[in-house]
């Protein structure tokens, strides 16, 4: 039997596969996942690596095999549990073994490590009082001065003895050396959560709530763990239901993570944790500098905290003991890496859970067709929560269509009954949200006289304009002042469709001086607390209108909010991607969920060019089911996920006519080495964005109704790029059932 290595994977260089032998001493002790030291190179440098398989055969000379030497002293268990997650990634979403391995391990070695010094007295209170008379009488002022405190206070911080006693170093290892004091220094982590107090709960939980809690539990205490899809409208409360099950969870000894899908949710979905479990909650994501995430994964490690909360990354906190994880609002997008390897967090979780005996919850008002249809296939089990947790009615829907506002001489981005139904508010002293789905004032340049399209050179889309004067491709960053004439025909009708979150608050602000406007989107939360400032102030009611993308719209728990607007709802209807009805009506869901949270009654208003589409009707009643049965028999009739499987092949290269050759190879190579009657192949063709950064782009995709064959075929098609020199030059990725449409 032979053990595949990987040696640190700090390493670029050494993202290979090594083999050795197993000695006698070590068969069946090791599994996937250990940590192991091995000689290395010419040198036979002891090294540590990672066992990421085993081998019947060698892949080598057998009597030029090396040897295990032995399990590495310091093998950390988690460590060892996540390595295996990262094999089983591997194999189901392509990639490298080093890739899948700093995905689950992205924190290796210590980052800004912060340490705390103290000073301890070493001697009795006889003792020192003897020494201290000593250093009086020998007129020794700054260790008597030293010593005198530490006989009223034992242990001081090095940095108040240096700072505020002006204690010399040299002084302090004089009386080290004496035996007087000793110095001692532990490692402090991080808290990124500051200034927060744990508080009582007092929740009394409802009817439906304590259905979905006993239902969980009941087979949790009897040690069985499954996957559980909460379905509950906007406002049913999931937050207490999560919060009571991981409640128990952590008296039973066990550890949780809470999954969110954006950094947007993190600070009231953290406070709403932290007043449960104080410290013992913590955060994770992107925005945290580097020794900040590594002082996170330290604490989780260490026993510290009990529950960590953060996007995509927080999947792979080291718990120990990991009893429960959870993901909020499942059905976001973020949740699909698009980077290799492109895994989903859902799948991953499932995994995890099932390596780690943990159970896994799934929440959502419009669940993903993939949740429903497992759920429906006998895989998840539903938990349905169908009314507000306070007993608040769904808000009233108007659906607004703007042809007809055309018609009737309104050429604004506010309909009339919007800006009637604004007007209210403002008097009434409540707060309105209103949302589009683009940034600052990004919009395409166009002319009006021959159709020309301002493109990026070295990308294969629009330029979008911004303030300033500037065009920008939002794909490299490219930019060039703004066109005056169109370079194509000479005209001077040359301009943008604007549409964005700038150009609204700066409408606002015209139509209501009074109002006072706050603005949410990528360019107003760039800083590091961004997220935080603008809906702290929003949630203490110190701006009437907020405007933003569909970021304010998702989770968020505003009471005074009265009044959403949808303002082109339609704008992602017609996108050229099978998911885009659904993403429509999950969009407006959630938005029209963000009002009358409160006491009040809220309203919404949804502007479209298409109110008859079943997405934009079911989004206005809030009805789920119906939505469901119209796409997902378009799905089962077009054969796209979930009925059937993706995987989408993506081939890139600088060379265009090497590109084309790659991607016809594997297209033939596909044909040739797949079996099943139902597997279809599409492509190769080129993607919505044919080039990026002066990078050529194909894609295939592969259809198939079974999971396992396309994760067959992507090892058949890994194998034969490995063999063929030919791919050297040539970049090629993996994405099963992608989220987007490439």
């Amino acid at each position: 039997m032979y053990a595949n290595i990987i040696i640190d994977i700090t390493h670029e260089k050494l993202d290979k596969i090594f083999q050795y032998s197993i000695p006698s001493d070590l068969e069946g002790m090791l599994k996937v996942g250990t940590e192991v030291v091995v000689p290395f190179g010419r040198a036979n440098r002891e090294t540590k690596g990672y066992l990421v398989g085993f081998a019947e055969t060698c892949d080598y000379d057998p009597a030029k095999v090396k040897q295990v030497l032995r399990v590495a002293e310091k093998s950390v268990a988690i460590e060892a549990k996540l390595v295996a997650l990262a094999v089983w990634m591997k194999d189901h979403y392509g990639g490298t073994m080093i890739q899948a391995l700093k995905t689950v391990l992205p924190i290796k070695k210590e980052e800004n490590v912060r340490v705390r010094r103290r000073v301890c007295l070493l001697l009795d209170e006889k003792q020192g009082k003897e020494k201290l008379d000593f250093y009086l009488e020998k007129n020794q002022r700054a260790r008597a001065r030293l010593l005198a405190a530490l006989l009223d206070t034992p242990v001081l911080d090095y940095e108040l003895v240096t700072k505020k006693l002006s204690i010399t170093r040299s002084v302090i290892r004089a009386l080290e050396e004496q035996g007087v004091l000793a110095l001692e220094s532990e490692q402090v982590y991080r808290n990124p959560i500051k200034n927060r107090t744990k508080e009582a709960r007092t929740l009394i939980h409802t009817e439906e709530q304590r259905r979905a809690i006993d239902c969980f539990w009941a087979d949790y205490s009897r040690g069985i763990r499954r996957t559980y899809l909460i379905h509950g409208v906007t406002g049913s409360g999931k937050t207490e239901v999560y919060i009571e099950l991981i409640d128990r969870v952590i008296r039973e000894g066990r550890q949780a993570i809470v999954l969110i899908p954006e950094i947007a949710l993190t600070y009231q979905t953290v406070m709403r944790f932290y007043k449960c479990f104080g410290d013992r909650v913590s955060i994770m994501n992107s925005r945290l500098s580097q020794g900040e995430r590594y002082d996170q994964m330290m604490r989780a490690k260490n026993g510290d905290i009990d529950v960590m909360i953060g996007p995509r990354s927080a999947l792979f906190t080291p718990f120990p003991k990991l009893g429960l994880i959870v993901i909020d609002e499942e059905h976001e997008t973020t949740y699909k890496s698009e980077q290799v390897p492109r895994y989903h967090a859902r799948e991953v979780a499932v995994a995890r859970g099932e390596m780690e005996d943990a159970s896994v919850i799934l929440g959502s008002a419009t669940p993903s067709l993939e949740a429903t249809y497992r759920v429906s296939t006998g895989e998840y089990v539903r938990l349905e929560l169908q009314n507000r947790a306070t007993s608040q009615e769904l808000p009233q829907v108007y659906v607004v269509d703007l042809r007809e506002e055309l018609k009737n001489g309104n050429r604004s981005i506010i309909s009339n009954r919007l800006h009637e139904l604004i007007e209210d508010r403002l008097q009434k002293k409540e707060q309105t949200m209103l949302f589009i789905n683009r940034r600052g004032w990004a919009g395409f340049v166009s002319c009006r006289e021959c159709g020309y399209v301002v493109k990026c050179p070295h990308c294969d889309v629009s330029l979008s304009t911004h303030r300033g004067g500037r065009m920008v491709c939002h794909y490299c960053g490219y930019e060039q002042p703004r066109l005056t004439t169109c370079p194509e025909c000479g005209s001077g009708h040359i301009g943008e469709f604007r549409a964005g979150t700038q150009q609204i608050e700066t409408f606002l602000q015209k139509e209501f001086p009074d109002a006072r406007i706050l603005r949410m989107d990528m360019d107003t939360t760039k800083d590091k607390d961004g997220h935080e400032r603008i809906l702290s102030a929003f949630a203490n009611e110190e701006a009437d209108i907020l405007v933003g993308t569909q970021m304010i719209v998702k989770g968020h728990d505003f009471p005074n909010v009265t009044l959403v607007g949808a303002l082109a709802a339609d704008m992602s209807l017609y996108a050229d991607d099978y998911r885009a009805g659904e993403r429509t009506f999950q969009l407006l869901t959630q938005a029209v969920g963000r009002a009358g949270r409160g006491k009040k009654k809220g309203e919404a208003v949804i502007q479209t060019y298409s109110p008859e589409h079943y997405s934009i009707v079911t989004a206005a009643s809030q009805d789920y089911e119906a939505f469901y049965r119209e796409e997902i028999a378009y799905r089962d009739l077009m054969g796209y996920p979930p009925v059937e499987n993706l995987l989408a092949v993506l081939v890139s290269c600088e060379h265009e006519e090497l590109l084309d050759k790659a991607s016809h190879y594997l297209r033939e190579y596909a044909l040739r080495v797949g079996r099943s009657e139902r597997l279809t192949i599409i492509g190769p063709a080129s993607p919505g964005v044919g080039k990026i950064n002066d990078v050529y782009r194909k894609v295939i995709y592969l259809k198939e109704e079974k999971y396992d064959t396309l994760i067959e075929m992507k090892n058949k098609l890994e194998q034969y790029i490995e063999v063929n020199s030919g791919f050297n030059k040539v970049r090629v990725q993996f994405d099963f059932n992608p989220m987007n449409i490439f």
